[in-house]
């Protein structure tokens, strides 16, 4: 008896290996079949492929190592370690700034990697550098009046409001020119919170209203930067392995050396000139083109 159920169970299976399971499928019946376990499992009646799939490690290693940077700026200013929550910020920049170029170079980009990086840009350029403003000026801010809190704290909102439309926008916008960014880059707006909150921490004379409002004032305005449509340049398109002349390579201890004299003020003297150049640019333009039109019979 044992047997003869074998025999039909072996018979069975071998009629069911030969038909394709899209037939079951098309049917709405279940496929009782032999299939690879964990290949096939069944949806509203139907049996469909959700084979496993792996991520890379590497790539997905250091976006993690640029997440955890962006918590522990977060954690610093809350325990008063502004210092430190900007040298995070950086961290999750240099960081940021690799992920890319490894999954690049070891063939290991995925739409995973793309997404995770995307979520934490958003915890270490969006919502990190507001929490280290709030900290460090807005609540010292409410003292003079609720008012000023009250626009110290939106103002902090609306920059991580500003930093995920971004990131939304660059998601999203497939067909966008790879030489220039639409917007402030987070990135870059991060590190002009970070080394303004670097400035007001070395130096004295950075307590009162008026530097309190500037600051609050400069987080609002780099917001809105990135929320803007002024390009500004990507630098994507410099390729750091093709040859330049000898005389080039002093510009790199030259730059370094700028730096390294007050590394706080030559960092956000650059944020400002680089944030300033998107409106610069589109004014520029826009005269040009009037005059062209003006011109023009």
């Amino acid at each position: 008896m044992l047997a003869r159920d074998a025999d039909h169970n072996d018979a069975c299976g071998t009629a069911t290996q030969g038909v394709p399971s899209d037939v079951f499928s098309a049917a709405r019946v279940g496929y009782i079949g032999p299939h690879a376990r964990g290949a096939l499992t069944e949806v509203d009646g139907r049996y469909v492929n959700t084979r496993r799939k792996g991520i890379y490690l590497l790539p997905n290693l250091v976006t993690t190592g640029g997440l955890f940077a962006g918590f522990y700026s977060i954690v610093a200013s809350i325990d008063g370690n502004f210092g430190q929550a900007a040298w995070a910020i950086f961290a999750a920049m240099l960081l940021d700034g690799l992920d890319g170029r490894v999954a690049r170079l070891t063939s290991t980009a995925s739409e995973f990697g793309k997404e995770f990086d995307s979520l934490a840009d958003m915890v270490s350029f969006g919502l990190a550098p507001a929490i280290v403003v709030y900290q460090w000026g807005v609540e010292r801010l409410a003292e003079y009046g609720a008012v000023w809190g009250r626009l110290g704290w939106l103002a902090a909102f609306l920059y991580v409001a500003a930093a995920a439309f971004r990131l939304a926008r660059f998601n999203s916008n497939v067909a966008q020119d790879r030489k220039f960014f639409q917007g402030l880059a987070s990135p870059a707006a991060a590190a002009g919170i970070a080394s303004m909150i670097w400035i007001a921490t070395s130096y004295d004379g950075f307590d009162g209203l008026v530097a309190l409002v500037a600051g609050v004032t400069i987080t609002a305005v780099t917001g809105l930067l990135m929320m803007s449509r002024f390009a500004y340049m990507s630098f994507k398109d410099v390729n750091p392995g093709r040859r330049v002349r000898f005389a080039h390579l002093l510009l790199i201890p030259l730059v370094i050396i700028v730096i390294a004299l007050e590394p706080p003020v030559t960092i956000f003297g650059l944020f400002v000139v680089y944030a300033a150049s998107g409106p610069a640019a589109w004014i520029w333009h826009r005269r040009r083109s009037r005059r062209h039109d003006a011109v023009t019979p």
